[in-house]
């Protein structure tokens, strides 16, 4: 079995002493960001006199950027702006998480060191509220894999391989489901935090598992799966493992990890709104290479090893659609087909892609101009 972090192995039971201890009328608030390398997300807590009933309660903060990817040296403060807030599941109510857009020191959205700009978060926004009649709704399927601080991935066999894939989605039995307390943990803690996950599976792969977030309207999608991520990352750090959205974390006969998005708009879910479903996929057939760009943080290298024609993909140089297809790079649902109306599923995105550029493309192509508006090009 892979190894597990040190930290893991503390006694929780002491830990739990001090969480239950009273905290007066403080709180506790934690803000999260995304840092310059676009996957990355960093937390730090500070107090607040009262409980917050807003965010416009949370004040602004700032962080070391020339830590973080995001800044030089000198000139590394960046602002932290609280954007959306939730529970914490780990220290409980009253503190808070919150979610921070970060501005550098002129407050234009964060510019990074190794990336044009990181934070994506604004430029969706200004999209997500141009099309806000449209009522646009997305989910997003993440999937995940785990592995141990070695490397390795969690419960495999230490030399050689488990058995093939077949009996591991959607399963059942120590023989077939890796992790699954660190699955139903992470569902709790979002849950209370409040996010709108609507479920979760395991997947094809061993120790590869997938949680589902929405329907959400517009810029909420983003929002709320990069938390979820956070809650992911952090709950497998109580439990000593290293959730990864790598795209293709194991070469060979494997499935990859994606991140399916789920679309619909007012129109699509009316009565014979099917029409306009295919609308949207034709569109979407005319700017193939434009998405597959932006669905991964590599402008398409790590699709090109998740995207091959195979384990359920399509190719990453063709585009196609089907009803019922998971080999199509467009799947509409057999329920949407038969009944004419509902949503489709771009299955392009990976497993790390950044939801806000995934959801700004998307609506860009299938309800602006890309070549007319600004915030398309």
């Amino acid at each position: 079995m892979a190894s597990v972090s040190p930290s893991s192995r503390l006694n929780k039971a002491v830990r739990q002493q001090y969480m239950s201890l009273p905290q007066g009328d403080k709180c506790q608030v934690t803000y999260i960001w995304i840092d310059g390398t676009g996957e990355g997300l960093r937390n730090k807590t500070r107090t607040l006199d009262k409980e917050p009933e807003s965010i416009e309660e949370i004040p602004e903060w700032n962080f070391d950027g020339s830590s973080t990817y995001q800044a030089e040296g000198s000139n590394s403060d960046m602002y932290l702006i609280p954007v959306c807030m939730f529970r914490d599941p780990f220290t409980l109510d009253p503190n808070k998480l919150v979610l921070c857009e970060v501005l550098k020191y002129n407050r234009c959205p964060d510019f990074c060191l190794c990336r044009p700009e990181s934070n994506h978060r604004a430029s969706c926004n200004k999209v997500m509220e141009k099309i806000k009649e449209h009522c646009m709704w997305f989910g997003m399927e993440q999937e995940y894999s785990l592995f141990g601080t070695d490397g390795h991935p969690f419960s495999w066999p230490i030399n050689g391989y488990p058995s093939p894939q077949g009996p591991y989605y959607c399963g059942v039995g120590a023989n077939n489901a890796y992790g699954r307390d660190i699955v139903e943990c992470h569902y709790k803690a979002c849950l209370y935090a409040g996010l709108k996950i609507c479920g979760t599976n395991a997947e094809v792969m061993p120790s590869q598992w997938e949680f589902q977030v929405g329907p959400c309207e517009g810029i909420e999608m983003g929002d709320h799966l990069w938390v979820a991520r956070f809650l992911l990352h952090r709950v497998c750090e109580d439990f000593g493992v290293v959730a990864t959205l790598d795209p293709k974390p194991i070469t060979g006969n494997w499935n990859g990890a994606g991140c399916h998005t789920n679309v619909s708009t007012k129109q699509m879910r009316e009565e014979d709104g099917l029409q306009y479903i295919e609308q949207a996929i034709e569109k979407l057939s005319k700017k193939h290479i434009e998405h597959i760009r932006v669905y991964d943080p590599r402008g398409g290298q790590d699709n090109t090893r998740r995207l091959t024609g195979l384990h359920e993909t399509s190719s990453i140089t063709d585009f196609s659609a089907g009803v019922a297809n998971r080999g199509a790079s467009i799947r509409i649902p057999r329920q949407v087909g038969q009944e004419k109306r509902g949503y489709f599923e771009d299955r392009r995105p990976a497993a790390n892609c950044d939801p806000y550029l995934v959801t700004k493309v998307i609506a860009c192509t299938c309800l602006l101009d890309p070549e007319e508006d600004e915030e398309c090009k």
